[in-house]
């Protein structure tokens, strides 16, 4: 009987050591789910301050020239919109997003008079402005934003037979962030007003993408531009 007993209170004792460290498992998770949500809050409101940020930049790049104010951000929906067209998942699309919006601000190291001039420029100042997206690269890294934003504004010049710049990159060395961003520039900048010229629309731009598509542009990126304005009614918000 009295071993039974014994047996009784080890199990008892045992089943109360247990339970207290259920509890303390328990105690142990809401803190943890705590700390997760107040992460999970903070990321949030630091991508709010991200986006701020690169709203105002982009605005910094716009006021320094008022033909291609709002460009940044029309590349950027429809860099988007290729980008969504394409299956990519959501967060590529917001990192695509937040590297267009401030794609040229390495204009900010280009003279106002420069940007803005309405004749044909000569060697040496095309070679000025062509040194936007290293200087954008290297603003981003000072500052150190997510190293892939940089990556794209670096590369969106690029071509996929070389012939782009700053860095000549060819084929699959360009990122496919950085070959949809390129389509999508070239297609807002044919479309739009410029110092030195009229808008061209939408139609010159599309065969512009497609007659050199797989020599210039990505096939896939070109499809997806291509289907988004003649399918899907794709159209900027301003």
């Amino acid at each position: 009987m009295e071993d039974k007993n014994k047996t009784k209170e080890q199990l008892i004792d045992e089943l109360v050591v247990i339970r207290r460290r259920v509890v303390e498992l328990e105690a142990a998770k809401s803190e943890f789910d705590r700390l997760h949500e107040s992460l999970v809050q903070d990321a949030e409101k630091l991508q709010i301050v991200i986006k701020d940020t690169m709203i105002t930049l982009a605005s910094t790049v716009d006021m320094r020239d008022s033909f291609k104010a709002g460009h940044q951000k029309r590349v950027a929906e429809l860099a988007c919109a290729i980008a969504a067209e394409m299956g990519l998942p959501e967060e590529k699309v917001e990192e695509i997003k937040l590297a267009a919006l401030i794609h040229d601000i390495g204009k900010v190291s280009v003279s106002a008079d420069l940007l803005t001039r309405p004749d044909r420029l000569g060697e040496t100042e095309y070679n000025i402005i062509k040194n936007h997206p290293q200087a954008g690269y290297e603003i981003l890294e000072r500052a150190e934003f997510p190293h892939l934003i940089g990556r794209i504004i670096l590369q969106h010049h690029e071509r996929l037979n070389g012939s782009g710049y700053p860095q000549g990159l060819s084929g699959d060395d360009i990122i496919l962030e950085a070959r949809i961003m390129a389509v999508a520039d070239v297609v807002e900048a044919i479309a739009s007003q410029r110092s030195y010229r009229k808008a061209l629309g939408i139609d010159r731009a599309l065969k512009e993408i497609t007659r050199y598509k797989n020599l210039l542009y990505d096939a896939d990126v070109v499809d997806a531009c291509a289907v988004l304005f003649t399918e899907k009614g794709f159209k900027w918000s301003e």
